[in-house]
């Protein structure tokens, strides 16, 4: 399938794009910011140059004053480097950070620094059928969905398959972990559940 022109619009400021694998957040900031410094840390050998010395994405900064928009692809693999992106927006206000990840909650989990309101939450959903225009089929999205890992695969049919046994499951996995502990607190006999049922 050909580049879909997507309906999110760029921001003129800091903010962190989130939204479930495959949506297509990589491919977008590519198309939305082609000029960009980009940090992609799928790449085992960015990742590890800047998990050894966070203080690179600085020099990285400071050697391309005229690049004005520094893209870091998956940045939950490296929360460490969000203090240096506050402390960098701090000092240069004309600097733009777009940060994306697949969860803010893997960042909350690790209590990081989500820069305290200096870049915006953003989400960037699957395609909308109107943004697929005369490439939208309602027998796709309805069996396989709008997801654009899925819908530009050759075979979509597998490729959802391994998308839900690999992503999906460890989502619900999370998903249900959670509500096993807000079970635990509500059982009858805790002082918590008093609050909830007097």
């Amino acid at each position: 399938m050909e580049m879909v022109e997507r309906f999110f619009q760029p921001l003129q400021d800091s903010y962190f794009l989130f939204g479930p694998r495959g949506t297509g957040k990589s491919v977008w900031t590519q198309h939305a910011y082609p000029a960009a410094l980009r940090l992609d840390f799928l790449d085992p050998e960015v990742f590890r140059f800047y998990s050894s010395h966070p203080e690179r994405l600085r020099q990285l900064v400071e050697a391309h004053p005229q690049q004005r928009t520094v893209i870091i692809d998956e940045v939950q693999k490296l929360p460490a480097l969000l203090p240096l992106v506050h402390a960098l927006i701090e000092r240069d206000k004309q600097l733009r950070f777009v940060l994306t990840g697949s969860s803010a909650r893997k960042l909350k989990r690790v209590g990081v620094d989500l820069l305290a309101g200096r870049a915006v939450l953003r989400q960037l959903a699957p395609y909308m059928a109107s943004e697929l225009g005369s490439h939208f089929h309602l027998h796709d999205a309805l069996t396989v969905g709008m997801l654009p890992l899925v819908l530009g695969a050759p075979d979509p049919q597998d490729t959802l398959r391994s998308y839900a046994a690999l992503y999906v499951r460890e989502e619900v996995q999370m998903e249900g972990l959670v509500r096993n502990v807000l079970f635990s607190l509500l059982v009858v006999d805790s002082p918590l559940s008093k609050c909830f049922h007097g």
